[in-house]
C-alpha cells in the first residue's frame, strides 16, 4: 500500500519539515538502494586495492591511462537528460493508471436512487447489480496484479468470497473452454445491464432516461477496467527503458574507474579524501541509482512493492459499500428537521472551536492596490449635476438615434386593424333591448372610418419618435395593441350583425345566405334610398318559393 505522510508535511515550519521524513525506512530510499550501493562500493575498493597493493609500475601506469580516459570522458554521457525525462513519463503514467481505477460508487448510488422496490426482488436485483460490478473489477486485478491473483487464483476462490455463484461460474468456464482467446471480465457488466433491462420492462425503472442513465454509468465503470487492461498490456517502450537503465549503470561503471585516486602530479587524481573514501562519487550513485530506482518501483504500480496500490483493500471496501448503498440505505434519510439557521435564512458567520482560528476573508488582488500617483488631472472630466438627485438614471432617449457602421438592427412589421377605439366600450356597457337599437346613419360610419385613420396615423406618428425603449419592449407593445385591435374587431362585427338582424328580421335570408348578410352593411352605404325595396322583389322573383308564400 502507498506510504502516506500527509499528515506529518501538512505545516512548514522552521527549516521546513521533509526532515521528518528521512528518517523513515519504508518505502523509502535507502530501502531499494542500500544492495546497489555495496555492490558499487565494493567494486571501487576493490579496483583500489588491485592499484596500491597487486599491480606492478608497467601495470600502474596502464591502470592511471584508465582513469583519467574515464575520468576525461564520463561526463559525455547525458544522464541527467535521459533519466529526468524517463521518471517524468512514469510518473505520470503511474498517476494515470491510478485514475483509471473505476469505484462503483455512482453507480451504487443510481441503482438504489432509480430501481424501486422493497420486496424482496427488487432487493435482489439491486444487489446482484452491484456484486456483478466488483466480480468484474475483481476479474480484471487478477490479470495485472500478482497479488490478487494469489489471492484469487481460480473461480472457486471466488465463489468462496461471495463474489461468484457456482452456476455462474459454470457460465464462465463453459465460454472459456468454447472462446479461450478473449479476456471474459465483461461478463458480468453484460448481466448487470440485462437486470436493469429487466427491472425497466418490469416497470421498477421509472422512465427509459433512468435506464439510459444506469447504462451510461456502467459503461464508464466498463471502460475504466478496459483501461486497466490496456496498461496491462501496452507497457513504456522497452527500447527507452533498455536506454536509460544502460546510461545509468554505465556511467557508475566508468565512475568506478574515473574516480580512483592514484599517484600522479595532478591535484586532481590525487586528492586525499578519495584515497579512503569517495565522498561525492558515493552521493552521485544515490541520487542518480535512487531516481533509476523510482521508475522502476512505479512502472507497475500494482505488484508488491511498498508504493504500491493496495487492490486487496480495494475489493473489499467495494463490495461491502455497493451492499451498504444499495440495500442497507435504499429509500431511507434521516427524519427532515428545520436547520438552526432556518429564521436567520443564512449564516452570517459559523464557529468555530479555537477562535484564535478565524482570519479575514480573501480579498481581491487589486484591494490594496497604490492609486496615489493618480491625479485627479488624469481622470476625465464628466459635465454631469453635482447631486445625484437631479440624475434620472432610467432615461435611454436618444440611445436608439445612434448609428453604428457594425451594428445589426431588427425590425418587426407590425399589423393593425382600422377599428375606432370607440368600439372599445361595448365590453363595459350593457346589452340594449333589441327594439331600442337603431341603425346609423351613413355620416356616422365616415365619420368612424375617418377617426381611424386618425387615430393610425397618430400611433405610428408617435411610434417613430419612441425611441426610449429598445425593440423587444417595441415588439411586446404591438403584440399587445394588435391583440386589443383583434377583439375590437370581433365586438365590431358581432355589433353590426346585431344591427343587421335589426333592420332586416327576416331569418331564411340570414340562414341561407350567411356571406350576404354580413356583406349587406357596406352595400347598404353604397345604395341609394329607396333600393332596398327593389332588392327584395328581384329576389322574391328568383325564388319561385318565395313566390308562392
Amino acid at each position: 500500500m502507498t506510504v502516506s505522510y500527509t499528515a506529518e508535511v501538512a505545516t512548514c515550519q522552521r527549516c521546513g519539515c521533509f526532515w521528518k521524513l528521512l528518517a523513515r525506512w519504508r518505502a523509502s530510499i535507502y530501502k531499494i538502494i542500500w544492495f546497489d550501493l555495496l555492490v558499487f562500493l565494493f567494486c571501487f575498493y576493490a579496483m583500489a586495492l588491485l592499484y596500491r597493493v597487486i599491480l606492478n609500475e608497467t601495470d600502474k601506469h596502464f591502470f592511471e591511462e584508465i582513469v583519467r580516459y574515464c575520468r576525461n570522458h564520463g561526463g559525455l554521457i547525458p544522464l541527467s537528460f535521459v533519466l529526468g525525462f524517463y521518471v517524468a513519463i512514469i510518473v505520470e503514467r503511474w498517476w494515470s493508471q491510478y485514475i483509471s481505477v473505476p469505484w462503483p460508487d455512482p453507480l451504487a448510488v443510481y441503482v438504489s436512487t432509480l430501481v424501486r422496490g422493497l420486496d424482496e426482488h427488487g432487493r435482489l436485483m439491486r444487489r446482484t447489480i452491484m456484486r456483478y460490478v466488483c466480480l468484474s473489477l475483481t476479474m480484471v486485478l487478477t490479470m495485472i496484479s500478482p497479488g490478487i491473483k494469489r489471492r484469487f487464483p481460480t473461480y472457486d476462490f471466488l465463489i468462496e468470497a461471495g463474489l461468484l455463484n457456482k452456476n455462474e461460474a459454470n457460465i464462465i468456464a463453459a465460454m472459456d473452454e468454447k472462446f479461450p482467446g478473449h479476456f471474459k471480465y465483461w461478463m458480468p457488466i453484460m448481466w448487470a445491464s440485462s437486470i436493469m433491462t429487466r427491472a425497466r420492462r418490469e416497470g421498477r425503472i421509472w422512465d427509459d432516461f433512468s435506464l439510459k442513465s444506469m447504462i451510461d454509468e456502467l459503461n464508464k465503470f466498463r471502460s475504466g477496467c478496459n483501461m486497466l487492461i490496456h496498461y496491462d498490456m501496452i507497457s513504456v517502450p522497452l527500447v527507452y527503458t533498455q536506454v536509460v537503465t544502460l546510461a545509468v549503470y554505465t556511467y557508475f561503471l566508468a565512475a568506478i574507474f574515473g574516480h580512483q585516486y592514484i599517484y600522479s602530479s595532478d591535484a586532481t587524481f590525487n586528492n586525499i579524501i578519495n584515497y579512503y573514501f569517495p565522498v561525492f562519487s558515493t552521493l552521485e550513485f544515490f541520487f542518480f541509482m535512487g531516481w533509476l530506482k523510482v521508475a522502476e518501483t512505479l512502472i507497475c504500480p500494482f505488484g508488491d512493492d511498498d508504493d504500491d496500490f493496495d487492490l486487496n483493500w480495494a475489493i473489499d471496501r467495494n463490495l461491502q459499500v455497493s451492499y451498504l448503498i444499495v440495500d442497507e440505505m435504499h429509500n431511507d434519510h434521516p427524519t427532515l428537521v428545520k436547520d438552526q439557521y432556518w429564521d436567520e435564512v443564512f449564516p452570517n458567520e459559523l464557529p468555530y472551536a479555537d477562535e484564535s482560528q478565524r482570519h479575514a476573508p480573501p480579498e481581491p488582488s487589486t484591494a490594496k492596490l497604490d492609486l496615489s500617483k493618480i491625479t485627479s488631472s488624469h481622470i476625465p472630466k464628466i459635465h454631469s449635476p453635482t447631486s445625484t438627485e437631479e440624475l434620472d438614471f432610467t432615461n435611454f432617449d436618444g440611445e436608439d438615434d445612434l448609428i453604428y457602421d457594425n451594428e445589426l438592427r431588427i425590425r418587426f412589421a407590425s399589423r393593425r386593424f382600422n377599428i375606432h377605439r370607440s368600439s372599445s366600450s361595448l365590453a363595459s356597457v350593457e346589452p340594449l333591448p333589441l327594439t331600442s337599437v337603431e341603425p346609423l346613419p351613413l355620416t356616422s360610419l365616415d365619420s368612424r372610418i375617418e377617426d381611424a385613420d386618425e387615430d393610425e396615423a397618430e400611433e405610428e406618428h408617435l411610434a417613430s419618435h419612441r425611441t426610449s425603449k429598445d425593440d423587444f419592449d417595441r415588439l411586446k407593445e404591438e403584440r399587445e395593441r394588435e391583440r386589443h385591435a383583434r377583439q375590437l374587431q370581433q365586438a365590431a362585427l358581432a355589433l353590426d350583425l346585431i344591427k343587421e338582424e335589426l333592420q332586416h328580421p327576416s331569418g331564411g335570408t340570414s340562414s341561407n345566405h350567411p356571406q350576404q348578410t354580413s356583406s349587406r352593411p357596406l352595400q347598404e352605404e353604397d345604395d341609394p334610398p329607396g333600393s332596398e325595396h327593389k332588392r327584395q322583389s328581384d329576389q322574391s322573383s328568383r325564388d319561385p318559393d318565395k313566390r308562392k308564400e
